[in-house]
């Protein structure tokens, strides 16, 4: 063999010897690749760190270290081995059980005696002889569990809770305005210094008001003062005062000083915010003329509109979460206080309110928020991952995991 290779070499022949050991004196040097893949040894070679890096010709690191060469018995495969036809396949092939019938792949009651399809394009399951149970399963290999990354999980009982996110504004609170009136026919004489959107406490002088009505009512109480009166009588004259809706303060001060005032401090009837004044220095001012109006925002309302399909998660009392637009990264809670009768026709939605503390007052009226309505059952049930449910529209399954990749 020495003496045969170096007569082939001094010739500058090329050979190669084939599988049956002939000489085939046209073809190219031997190469150990070539070599590898005719015995069907290494197949490719991978990087000696483990990295995922491959080449079909061997190859080195920058530090000079070899690539590991990888055969064919070492490559991962999912795929069911290909061997060779032989003549024993071909004699188990004809003694191949047959099939009996195809059924749904989706474990519905539904066979068929020749290969189908159903309505989402997939191939009716093939059941030999011998396989068929009355169970509805499905057998799978552990290869194609793999690759098509199905996985089992425990039905367990678990609290199941959703959100329900929709977008509304900030509203007052109706129950907290309040507008300043007189009951009597007056004129202003003069108005404090506050003006729209002022901050006023309970108690807080808003103008001075005089009336021949507030006045002959003083007098009349004034006199019955004097007179030592007691009992009904005096507590007569007192009332009409009060009709008057007569600041408290200002009938403590006649009867401290026993002096009518020509006019008498209107005061604010709430903590707020101004929202209208239509008081003006000299003005005359007739029964019922709106002349303050008053808010307090330190609770506020949030009306959000729920769709018709969500409305039976919601109820009284549950917990909501507000994020306003205007201060990003910032959060206030409130609770569900009423969910209004009507829907509207055009958007199918129902509106809900929403009732927010605002102690700092950072909640504006018309202001945007984000609302999210924490649903969800009251307690434990048993419970599935949504993706595990296969839902036709008229019928939900899920697949139960036997073992043994049978379904």
């Amino acid at each position: 063999m020495r003496a045969a290779a170096a007569i082939c070499a001094a010739v500058g022949a090329a050979i190669y010897v084939s599988a049956i050991g002939r000489v085939n004196p046209l073809a190219g040097p031997l190469t150990p690749a070539a070599s590898a893949a005719e015995s069907g040894g290494t197949i490719y070679y991978q990087d000696p760190d483990g990295k995922p890096f491959y080449s079909l010709e061997p190859k080195k690191t920058s530090d000079g270290r070899a690539w590991r060469a990888v055969p064919a018995g070492a490559d991962v495969s999912f795929e069911e081995p290909q061997e060779p036809p032989t003549e024993s396949k071909a004699a188990e092939a004809k003694s191949e059980r047959k099939i009996k019938y195809y059924r749904n792949p989706m474990g519905l009651p539904d066979t068929s005696p020749v290969p189908k399809k159903d309505s989402m394009g997939m191939d009716y399951i093939p059941v030999y002889e011998g396989e068929d149970t009355d169970d509805g399963s499905v057998k799978l290999s552990l290869g194609k569990i793999q690759r098509t990354g199905a996985r089992s999980e425990p039905v367990v009982r678990r609290t199941v809770t959703t959100v329900i996110r929709a977008p509304g504004t900030v509203q007052e609170d109706e129950r907290r305005v309040s507008v300043v009136a007189l009951r009597f026919e007056g004129f202003v004489e003069s108005v404090a210094n506050v003006t729209t959107g002022d901050h006023v406490h309970k108690g807080q002088p808003l103008m001075n008001v005089y009336s021949p009505a507030l006045s002959s009512a003083a007098a009349e109480y004034l006199s019955a003062i004097n007179a030592g009166a007691t009992g009904k009588e005096l507590k007569g004259a007192r009332r009409r005062l009060e009709n008057l809706a007569t600041p408290e303060p200002a009938i403590k001060e006649l009867e401290r000083t026993r002096d009518i005032s020509l006019s008498i401090p209107w005061l604010a009837p709430q903590d707020g915010e101004i929202l209208e004044r239509n008081a003006v220095n000299g003005m005359r001012a007739g029964p019922g003329d709106v002349l303050f109006r008053i808010a307090d925002h330190r609770l506020v309302w949030v009306l959000i509109d729920v769709a018709e399909r969500d409305l039976p998660q919601v109820a009284v009392g549950t917990k909501v979460t507000i994020r306003p637009r205007a201060l990003a990264g910032q959060s206030l809670s409130g609770a569900v206080a009423l969910i209004y009768p009507h829907l509207n026709a055009a958007t199918r939605t129902a509106r809900i309110r929403i009732e927010v503390p605002n102690s700092d007052e950072v909640l504006r009226p018309e202001m945007y928020v984000d609302a999210e309505i924490e649903a969800g059952t009251p307690g434990p049930v048993l419970a599935v991952p949504e993706s595990g449910v296969l839902d036709s529209g008229s019928r939900q399954a899920v697949l139960v995991d036997k073992g043994e990749g049978r379904f």
